[in-house]
């Protein structure tokens, strides 16, 4: 209840500032959304294509909410924040060692990039092994890896 009446305040106050009404300023003490709303506001952020705003609520759900990394890592990779994006895979892989996306995907930033191939073969092997029932995605990966390093001579 408390929530939506904020909420409702927020959209008022909003409102009339824009017709040029001024009165005091609402300051929320605290935050009226939990971890798991912001890291679904952020994925519904990030289906809309608006990863900026989606990395914005990820980082208000990470403080609290370890898997929120991997959110903040694909978003990153989204944009093309390749630094970014690992920073934020590793960390995830840090804080959940069992978390078989965040190996994955760091693995495949690494196939998109074309670098550090032998670590990406390692990284989704051990995404296949951590989770086994998402074997056919994290298999693609580690057959592209392989691939690429069979053409590349390694």
């Amino acid at each position: 209840m408390k929530k939506r009446v904020l909420i409702l305040l927020f959209a008022l106050c909003s409102m009339l500032s824009a017709l040029g009404c001024s009165f005091p300023r609402v300051i929320v003490l605290k935050d009226p959304l939990t971890p798991e709303e912001h890291l679904n506001l952020g994925v519904t952020y990030e289906q809309q294509g608006d990863f900026d705003n989606a990395i914005k609520q990820y980082k208000l759900a990470a403080k609290n909410l370890p898997r929120a990394n991997l959110y903040l890592g694909n978003a990153h990779f989204q944009k093309k924040e390749w630094k970014e994006a690992e920073g934020f895979y590793r960390e995830a892989i840090e804080l959940e060692p069992d978390n078989a996306d965040a190996h994955n995907n760091l693995a495949w930033l690494y196939y998109t990039r074309k670098e550090n191939l032998d670590q990406a073969e390692r990284l989704a092997q051990k995404a296949l092994e951590l989770n086994p029932a998402k074997g056919d995605i994290y298999r693609d990966t580690l057959e592209k890896i392989r691939e690429m390093k069979k053409g590349s001579g390694r």
